[in-house]
């Protein structure tokens, strides 16, 4: 096995098993026991889909996958920080 064909194993496992943790996330998120437990299994889910552009940007050699990584990262953050702030205080906006 050479290094090129080494790399690309390596990069479908990496993809195999994110998307594998947002599958058993999206279990937490329908039977979580909390309204919190849903909300972090959604924020690994979001990870988990940043992991996979990010790989699928170095198996494509595209640096636009990375962009848009970087802005479900964002978007991904912004989401958790308002869930967090709407399960604390009740409002989002006061």
């Amino acid at each position: 096995m050479n290094a090129p064909e080494l790399y690309h194993l390596v990069l479908v496992a990496c993809g195999a098993i994110a998307a594998l943790c947002a599958l058993a996330c999206t279990y937490r998120v329908v039977v979580g026991p909390t309204v919190p437990d849903r909300a972090v299994a959604l924020d690994t889910i979001s990870t988990c889909v940043v992991g996979i552009v990010v790989v699928h940007a170095l198996e494509a050699d595209r640096s636009f996958f990375v962009l848009v990584a970087v802005m479900l990262a964002i978007v991904g953050f912004v989401t958790t920080v308002v869930a967090a702030k709407y399960l604390t205080e009740g409002a989002i906006i006061e």
